[in-house]
């Protein structure tokens, strides 16, 4: 793809980043499961955790496209740590900036842009997934704040926020209205985390549960009006949707890029693997595959930084669903180009197709994804 001076200067940097910090510990932090904290300030210091942040409030004014090539391009090596890249953008900027007040905007952002605050969003909970409406976590006003209890699950850096977004029912509402969202300090009391997830693949990236016992939240931490909430985590969700594409591509480009290079050196009936043309036409298809989901993600960013959110929800939808589909393809074909051994940890490639299977299933499972895009073709009556 045709990058611009800046922008290739941009992932010239993190390359360089990618190629000191992340290389050396990619392996070990999947296998012990531990969180990079050291990455935080290298990230924070190279805008990647506040890229969203506007100048004016301290941050460097970034746009979808520089966080969607940060996350391509970490994703390569390890698709766990590029979830940290623009790690706070669900979590408290995008939310700030589009539904905060002007007071939420001056007192959240600068903390933000200081590239030290970590965050998570609260949403998905044990029996309410994608059924949004299905939410049973309540919060009550009472007087100058609410009262918050209830339980939330698979809570990505939960464990290690410094500040949540929390969405829950403020009324009886039918469906999703009633539903509220709130900026939540974690070290307020009734905060509580529970265990860390033995997840298939990502490791290094906590994901726990959650519980609320009559946690008091400040009405002033509420993001916009009551009941709203979740007319604000769509808005979010589409936002962050093409950066979950990104971090895909670059996994499988990682997956591609390690299979064309053991495909070149191993041998076999006395010749390179490469020669032989039906693992020719695989490469070729995964080529393919991440080129055609590249293109398709970058048209979608490139609305978006222009200030076309016409598309948005659409466009993000077939970028994330394309783009997820394509990395487990890739991955999984990587694996099978390095036949045995690529089953063994002692190379990337198994690590690279257990990490894609979530890309599918997270941020709305790529059949929620093909039920958005049909509904904006055929309309919601049909």
């Amino acid at each position: 793809m045709y990058l611009t001076e800046e922008q290739s200067a941009f992932v010239d940097s993190i390359r360089r980043m990618v190629e000191r910090h992340i290389a050396p510990i990619a392996s070990e932090i999947d296998e012990t499961d531990r969180f990079p904290e050291e990455l935080v300030p290298i990230f924070g210091d190279m805008g990647l955790l506040q890229q969203w942040v506007p100048e004016e409030y301290g941050g460097p004014g970034g746009n979808l496209t520089m966080l969607c090539l940060a996350k391509h391009e970490i994703a390569k090596v390890s698709m766990a740590c590029s979830i940290l890249a623009g790690q706070n953008s669900m979590g408290m900027v995008l939310p700030v900036l589009h539904f905060g007040s002007e007071e939420q905007k001056r007192r959240f952002l600068p903390l933000a842009a200081k590239g030290r605050t970590l965050t998570a969003v609260a949403m998905s909970e044990p029996h309410c997934g994608s059924d949004v409406a299905a939410m049973k976590t309540k919060a009550v006003r009472d007087g100058s704040s609410y009262v918050i209890n209830g339980q939330k699950c698979f809570i990505t850096f939960g464990s290690v926020a410094d500040w949540v977004m929390l969405f829950a029912r403020t009324s009886e509402g039918r469906g999703v209205d009633g539903i509220s969202a709130f900026m939540v300090d974690t070290k307020t009391p009734g905060f509580k985390v529970g265990r860390n997830e033995r997840k298939m693949g990502l490791g290094g990236v906590p994901n726990v549960q959650l519980f609320f016992e009559d946690m008091r939240v400040p009405v002033e931490n509420r993001l916009g009006e009551e009941g709203q909430g979740f007319k604000a985590c769509m808005h979010i969700l589409n936002l962050n949707r093409p950066t979950v594409a990104a971090a895909s591509i670059g996994l499988g480009q990682g997956a591609l890029d390690c299979a064309i290079a053991y495909a070149k050196e191993r041998k076999a009936f006395g010749k390179a693997i490469a020669t032989n043309q039906g693992l020719q036409w695989m490469i070729a298809d995964m080529a393919i595959q991440l080129e055609a989901a590249r293109a398709l993600l970058f048209e979608c960013t490139r609305q978006v930084d222009l200030g076309d959110f016409s598309q948005l929800s659409m466009m993000a939808s077939m970028a994330k669903c394309f783009g997820s589909d394509a990395a487990m393809k890739v991955t999984t074909d990587a694996v099978q180009i390095f036949g045995g051994v690529g089953y063994l940890k002692d190379y990337p490639v198994e690590r690279m197709m257990r990490d894609a299977k979530i890309t599918q299933i997270w941020e709305g499972t790529n059949q929620i994804q093909r039920i958005v895009i049909s509904r904006h073709l055929l309309g919601r009556e049909v």
